[in-house]
């Protein structure tokens, strides 16, 4: 028995087209203070696919009943497909987003690789798809098979790419020269008078300064001779209270060796 035709509408038919993506090296200076600091932004990229490409596939249900779908690939390590499979309600449809993972191209290379979407339509009260899938009898698959196609960036792209670089390089470029120009028009305006104002406050701002340093440095020689004190005040006090111990260990021990004598004494007189 011949296999039922696709039910479902994909949208494209036939081709997953893969865009490569276009990078570029940008300057830009940026106004800082007085100063303008030249940044360089680096956007490496080797080849049109070093970076995930993504597309995305169209699937609709004209139908009046529900659909189980999978999308399956022949090349299962070079994509990232989401959903890989479900259901597609009646009358409605689901996009599919297909990555292409980073690689090296090769322009001389052909890519063989394709996309099956396989879909059935799905039983009146159904709890498990996988059970369905494999229940499922020949006669009741329906497919729909499409090429994967890698495009490069096309000559304009790239040319459009760097003038739009090119424009944000130098209208960068003019807001900081602008910028640039409006802090020396306002430092001429100032006057002399004004001017020498400034440098006195920046003077008295300094010896300010000067001031407090000293200060900060009287208080910390005199909390380290403070400390040095309390120091020595505390190990004088620590030898003293040491010879007094040693005083009255010696004391006890004679008293002992005294009623030693004694008790001997006094033995000897008894016997």
């Amino acid at each position: 028995m011949a296999r039922q035709d696709q039910v479902l509408l994909l949208e494209p038919q036939h081709e997953l087209k893969f865009r490569g993506v276009v990078r570029s090296t940008i300057w830009l200076r940026v106004p800082y203070g007085q100063f303008v600091l030249s940044i360089l932004r680096i956007t490496m990229c080797p080849g049109p696919f070093s970076d995930v490409v993504n597309t995305t596939l169209k699937l609709s249900n004209p139908t009046d009943r529900n659909v189980c779908f999978k999308v399956k690939t022949t090349a299962p390590r070079r994509y990232c497909v989401r959903p890989n499979s479900g259901v597609i309600d009646a009358g409605t449809s689901i996009n599919v987003s297909v990555m292409l993972q980073p690689f090296d191209y090769d322009p001389n290379e052909k890519s063989k690789h394709k996309f099956m979407v396989q879909s059935m339509l799905a039983p009146p009260e159904m709890t498990d798809m996988e059970g369905v899938w494999k229940e499922a009898k020949p006669e009741e698959l329906m497919d729909s098979k499409l090429r994967c196609v890698f495009e490069l960036p096309a000559e304009n792209e790239k040319t459009h790419h760097d003038l739009d670089a090119n424009k944000m390089m130098s209208s960068n470029l003019l807001k900081s020269e602008s910028s640039t120009l409006s802090m020396k028009s306002m430092s001429s305006t100032l006057d002399d008078g004004e001017v020498k104002k400034i440098m006195e406050e920046c003077k008295r701002l300094q010896m300010e300064a000067q001031r407090l340093r000293e200060e900060n440095k009287q208080i910390r020689e005199d909390d380290g001779l403070r400390m040095r004190k309390s120091s020595m005040m505390s190990s004088q006090h620590s030898s003293h209270s040491m010879v007094k111990e040693e005083g009255l260990s010696l004391r006890t021990v004679a008293l002992i060796v005294l009623f030693f004598v004694v008790g001997v004494i006094i033995g000897k007189l008894v016997l």
